[in-house]
């Protein structure tokens, strides 16, 4: 007998309640009761054929807060009003089967509308603040005698603020203490903004401070190939979005991992599979099993080829910080989650480096209670998965100071170079290098024009000797500029490339092996065995600009041609 059943409960306190069943609607509404703040959306029994439950969070107006997904191998998901703060009265869970007795997406059926019963306890006891449950003061609405008692409260929970955010939700960006509620719009123009002064490196380069973003409605909230979506539609390709990562994980094929997108929201669609034989996408969320991420973005993905598995570690959703190590196994095709031993904090915009077997994570923002804000580390942790366990390693040398955002690149498989980043109110532009054999660092002269102080940059690895850096933000815009580091000379070079003239932050960039026809080749290439030329192309997706875009396009380019460029 099929016994299965999404359920759900509306409350600390309510019981279960079945919304859908084997045999009844495949698309469920449910007001959720205005008293309530804390909805958990579970499944019961054997899943059989079906593919998933796709889960929204909408206001009022239909407009997602937040959207999750049950799976056979994930088959709970919770949300709570103080970690949603678009959360309003008005709030409906839609939930919808697919595969089983689905013919098609599109079910024809007309949605289910359920009521939620109430439940009251016997002995009512008020419930408890936010405060009280998870050591912040809830939003909402508070008398004019709180306000001065909740600004250190708020400072904290607005360090972090997401790019071209309209409603007002956190994430790890780095903002200046103290700082005014009305403050610099970042990848959004237009509006005055509230400043603060910093010098980076000496330059004496006025930097704006990130603060939050004020509503604009969804018209002005656009992402190139269209708007993170909101119905069930097939898509062929991923959302726009931000903060994700893309993993190579062979010659043909990388990995995208998270993300957030247009309305501040986490992608529906969190993982694709990209085969660049023909630049085609491939959904993946449901292709693996096991317990798959919580979506997140400023987290890092690492891919380690003796093993052939993905190291997903940290980064953050709304107030939730991680720490946690999911590893995803490209030959089985598995999640699993690390019970790792020793001590590492939650951390996003931090940089992960594979050497010899281990994860090395350097920097990132770390949640700090209040009234102390957000601050940035200039800790190394090392990871090893053999013992599962994380360990601090003695580190010599001249350190970089704290920040988060920066890049670091692996070169000759025995150097770290770390570049960058955001620490409030500074970005910085200076380069430390990490030798790994002697686990020393030092800091890095350079000659050339050097790029000017940022964060959220892309950076990958062109040859031996060289690496690009490419966009990024400086505290008040979004960049395009591209520059190349050459690791034997310690110089910089700027070069010009027209497919990268678009300015880009929180993007991602990769090197990889395409085939493409047969000509001359140079010491960089290698011939196919089908007489084709193999050559290594840099792939460029995503990031957010000025303008309140998100991008979904794929950009190339030869790698040959940025080296020529130089």
């Amino acid at each position: 007998m099929d016994d299965f059943g999404i359920y759900a409960v509306f409350g600390v306190n309510g019981p279960p309640q079945r919304l859908l069943s084997a045999d009844g609607s495949c698309r469920v509404s449910v007001a959720v009761p205005p008293s309530v703040r804390q909805v958990v959306l579970f499944s019961s029994g054997p899943w059989g054929e079906r593919i998933c439950v796709n889960a929204e969070l909408n206001d009022a107006e239909r407009i997602p807060i937040t959207i999750g997904k049950l799976t056979p191998y994930n088959k709970c998901l919770s949300w709570e009003q103080w970690e949603e703060e678009t959360w309003t009265d008005s709030v409906t869970l839609k939930i919808t089967l697919e595969g089983g007795n689905l013919v098609k997406a599109d079910w024809p059926e007309p949605e289910l509308i359920l009521a939620v019963t109430e439940y009251t306890p016997k002995d009512t006891v008020a419930p408890l603040a936010a405060r009280e449950l998870n050591g912040k003061r809830k939003r909402g609405r508070m008398s004019e005698e709180d306000d001065d008692e909740n600004k250190t409260a708020k400072r904290g929970e607005e360090e972090n603020v997401c790019p071209n955010g309209s409603l007002e939700k956190t994430t790890p960006v780095r903002k200046a203490r103290g700082q005014t509620k009305g403050a610099q719009k970042l990848f959004s123009s237009g509006g005055d903004a509230a400043k603060m002064k910093g010098t980076a490196n000496g330059t004496g380069e006025t930097l704006g401070t990130v603060g939050r973003t004020p509503p604009q409605s969804a018209a002005k909230l656009k992402s190139r190939q269209g708007k993170t979506p909101t119905q069930s539609t097939p898509l062929v390709s991923p959302s726009g979005r931000w903060g994700q990562t893309l993993c190579p994980i062979d010659a043909q094929t990388a990995i995208l991992i998270g993300g957030q997108g247009a309305r501040m929201q986490f992608c529906k669609d969190p993982m694709w599979k990209l085969c660049t034989e023909d630049m085609s996408w491939v959904a993946a969320e449901t292709l693996a099993e096991g317990p798959t991420p919580e979506a997140r973005i400023g987290h890092t993905a690492t891919y380690d080829p003796e093993s052939r598995r993905i190291f997903v570690f940290g980064g953050s959703k709304n107030k939730k910080w991680f720490n946690d190590v999911h590893i995803l196994d490209t030959q089985s095709w598995k999640w699993t989650m690390v019970e790792a031993q020793g001590k590492v904090p939650p951390l996003a915009y931090h940089s992960c480096s594979m050497f010899r077997g281990e994860l090395f994570v350097l920097g990132g923002v770390f949640p700090r209670p209040n009234p102390e804000p957000d601050g940035c580390s200039d800790s190394l942790y090392i990871f090893d998965p053999h013992l599962s366990i994380w360990y601090q390693p003695i580190v010599t040398g001249d350190t970089p100071s704290p920040r988060s955002g920066h890049s670091a690149c692996v070169m000759q498989e025995r150097k770290i170079f770390v570049f960058g980043g955001w620490d409030t109110p500074v970005c910085y532009n200076d380069m430390y290098m990490l030798d790994l054999g002697l686990m020393e660092f030092s800091a890095v002269k350079t000659t050339g024009k050097a790029p000017s102080p940022r964060s959220w940059h892309g950076s990958a690895v062109l040859s031996d000797t060289k690496f690009l850096i490419h966009g990024g933000y400086n505290g008040n815009n979004a960049l395009s500029d591209t520059f190349i580091f050459d690791i034997d000379t310690s110089s910089w070079t700027e070069v010009t490339l027209p497919q990268l003239s678009i300015p880009r932050a929180g993007h991602s960039i990769i090197t990889m092996e395409t085939a493409g026809h047969l000509r001359f080749l140079d010491e960089s290439e290698d011939a196919g065995a089908d007489g084709s030329a193999v050559s290594r192309t840099l792939l460029v997706f995503g990031g957010g600009d000025n303008e309140g875009n998100f991008y979904s396009d794929l950009t190339t380019v030869a790698v040959e041609e940025v080296l020529a460029a130089i």
